[in-house]
């Protein structure tokens, strides 16, 4: 019997293939040192992984490390995809090891630069990973896309979206530094980064740093203003810094430097709306209002993201003393799609909402206010169907 089993692990590549199917991502890359055919039946999983995975942390972990460190070094022995792109966020106060513990009545001894170099030595060499941190997080727990997302404006928190290779779908990481000794950015940088003469660019996701900076506005508008096209979808926030941005593109920035991050999505396949919750949104009926304009875009719910960008000044201070109200209100609309994001210094968006046919409504011909502050953006990024789904 051993033999004949030694014989069909050896030769069918079928059999091997439905085994390997079970293994998670690590275990799997082992595997694939076996012999040519489990090499062979183990690529041919890995491309089948198309789903994208996350990693939470909602628990304090020891002082000298964030719980995203323990979390991210947990959870990715059990992942069934192979990172491409990595986005994670963490909040300020912890990550720095700024905030005091209060069983230990003294602050926490961590080092931002520590931190954001262990969470990278995780992940794969050649992946994409852009790192933020913020004030406050919007995290969806691990397990499933219907955990109900929660919004933690204090305490350590924290998230790693983990995108794969899709088909149909390219992903880049781009940073644009203010130069201070020319106040005119050159825009041949946006076609280098994919941002220009790239029809199929369908999402781009940005973040400003050092905002405090003098400047910081002004040069946020050079970068906004000639990507606010109806044919895009932009959304994202001022953050309190930007930790890691590992790309073959990437290079050292002075810390106090101020300029923008992000990632943009193309692919033909990508279909996307997003909404912005203004200052008169204030209670529970305009929060449920203002996410189902979101919802009549009819973005199919099956491989979407939601990311949810909101002032400081939100959150349950807003809503008077109320916690959770906006990511709630999401739930209620959109049940199976898992939802992230941060509390910042300010937010980048509007609404521009699909049709049925998912073609950007036509609006007038005045360009969208995308800075804002004291409101939330709410965004939805469908990436198409998926070979097969992620246990």
């Amino acid at each position: 019997m051993e033999a004949k089993g030694g014989f069909v692990l050896a030769n069918l590549a079928e059999v091997v293939e439905r085994v390997l199917g079970f293994l998670p991502t690590k275990a799997l890359l082992r595997a694939a040192c076996v012999c040519r055919l489990w090499r062979e039946c183990a690529r041919r999983t890995l491309r089948a992984r198309q789903r994208i995975a996350w990693v939470s942390a909602l628990e304090p972990g020891p002082a000298d490390s964030h719980a995203l460190v323990r979390a991210l070094g947990r959870e990715l022995e059990k992942v069934h995809v192979l990172p491409q792109t990595v986005l994670y966020i963490a909040d300020a106060e912890t990550f720095s090891g700024h905030e005091e513990c209060h069983e230990q009545k003294k602050a926490r001894k961590r080092n931002s630069k520590e931190t954001a170099l262990a969470l990278e030595k995780l992940l794969p060499k050649r992946c994409q990973v852009l790192g933020l941190v913020t004030p406050g997080i919007v995290v969806t727990p691990m397990g499933s896309s219907s955990n109900q997302p929660q919004e933690i404006e204090e305490g350590e928190a924290g998230f790693a979206l983990l995108f794969p290779k899709m088909d149909g779908v390219k992903i880049h990481t781009f940073h644009f530094s203010k130069d201070v000794k020319n106040r005119v950015f050159d825009e041949n940088k946006f076609a280098e980064a994919g941002l220009k003469n790239n029809p199929d660019l369908r999402v781009v996701l940005l973040f400003g740093y050092n905002s405090w900076k003098s400047g910081a506005t002004r040069f946020l508008h050079q970068i906004v203003n000639p990507l606010n096209e109806k044919s895009i979808i932009l959304a994202g926030g001022q953050v309190e810094s930007f930790t890691s941005l590992t790309s073959e593109n990437a290079q050292a920035q002075p810390g106090d430097a101020c300029g923008v991050v992000g990632l943009a999505f193309s692919g033909p396949q990508i279909q996307s709306a997003t909404v912005l919750l203004d200052q008169d949104v204030a209670d529970e009926r305009t929060a449920e209002a203002a996410v189902q304009r979101l919802k009549a875009a009819n973005i199919p719910e099956h491989n979407t993201l939601g990311f949810m960008f909101a002032c400081v000044g939100r959150g349950y201070r807003h809503y008077k003393t109320k916690r959770n109200m906006e990511a709630d209100a999401f739930r209620k609309f959109f049940p199976n799609v898992p939802l992230f994001g941060f509390f910042g210094h300010g937010e980048i968006g509007c609404d521009r909402i699909v049709t049925g046919n998912f073609v950007l409504r036509e609006c007038n011909d005045i360009k969208d206010d995308l800075l804002h502050g004291y409101t939330t953006v709410m965004t939805l990024i469908h990436f198409g169907s998926t070979k097969a789904s992620q246990a």
